[in-house]
Formats: structure tokens, C-alpha cells, sequence
């Protein structure tokens, strides 16, 4: 699949979409409700959730401040209040947090859009391909700040909506 002309690779898995509270931590959320479903686990109740989001993004802070040679070049603001920042529960994270998960975890993650024209689902970033290629973390990201989760649908049907119990 191309990553650029956002064309559609029919050997994708059939993704549905499992929605995540957009409380600041929709993206640790989204993280550790895939990292859950790829160990085989159940989804993690909302509460417990949260609480795995928060501690995975006090790991991201802790691994941005062991790599801070290799990580604080692409930061657009001054490292220490960065990090300072990205350590309060309702932060928003991006990319970066993103990328220092996949270090955290030791897994790939994969982020996918909705193509305008077909609402269909392409791939726009794969983080941690060190750690393989196969079975990583699915993530969508909805081009304004907010993640959702997704996971391998279980009847096939592409896109369609969860709602998180």
C-alpha cells in the first residue's frame, strides 16, 4: 500500500472502529485498548483504561527524557517544558508521543485516516517497524486532534462504529 497516493490495499484486515472518550487522553487510550486486544486480552473497562493511558503516557515522558539527544531536535518548543506539558492527564499527543510509545511497548504502531472520497480507511504513518510488522497497533486519527481504536473486526465488515462499554 502506498502511504502517499492513499490508494487502498485489499490485503488490509477488515477494521472496525471502537470509540474512545476525547478526554485529553484519546490517544494513550487508543494505544493501550490496541495494545490490550493484541496480547488477546479483553477490552479494558473505561476506568481501567484510563488508568493504563495515564501511566503509559508518564512512560512516553520518561522515554522522551532518556532519548532527549535523539528526540529533543524535532520538538518545536524548549524540551524541558515539553515534557513538563505532556505529563498532565488531559495533554493532547501526536506523533511524537506516538513514536516513544512504540519504544515503551516494544511494538508497531500503525495510524490510519478516512479517505475523504470513499470513507474507506488508509494507512498515513507506521511507527516502530523495529519491532516487526506483523499484528501492530491500530489507531485512527481523525485529522483534528482526536484518536479512536481499532481492532481486527470480528464479522469482516470494514469501518464499522463500537461504542466503548
Amino acid at each position: 500500500m502506498s502511504l502517499t497516493d492513499g490508494s487502498l490495499d485489499d490485503n488490509l484486515p477488515r477494521l472496525a472502529t471502537v470509540c474512545i472518550p476525547g478526554d485529553g487522553r484519546c490517544l494513550f487510550r487508543s494505544v493501550v485498548h490496541g495494545a490490550c486486544l493484541r496480547l488477546g486480552k479483553p477490552s479494558p473497562s473505561e476506568s481501567h483504561e484510563k488508568a493504563l493511558a495515564d501511566e503509559l503516557r508518564a512512560k512516553v515522558a520518561d522515554e522522551f527524557v532518556k532519548r532527549r539527544a535523539d528526540t529533543e531536535w524535532f520538538l518545536e518548543c524548549d524540551f524541558d517544558s515539553y515534557i513538563k506539558h505532556i505529563r498532565k492527564p488531559h495533554t493532547w499527543g501526536g506523533e511524537p508521543e506516538l513514536l516513544m510509545a512504540t519504544h515503551v511497548l516494544k511494538v508497531p504502531i500503525t495510524v490510519y485516516m478516512r479517505e475523504k472520497s470513499s470513507e474507506s480507511l488508509i494507512v498515513i504513518s507506521e511507527y516502530g517497524q523495529e519491532y516487526g510488522r506483523q499484528n501492530p497497533i491500530r489507531v485512527l486519527y481523525h485529522g483534528y486532534g482526536h484518536y479512536d481504536a481499532l481492532q481486527v473486526s470480528p464479522n469482516g465488515a470494514q469501518s464499522k462504529w463500537f461504542r466503548k462499554r
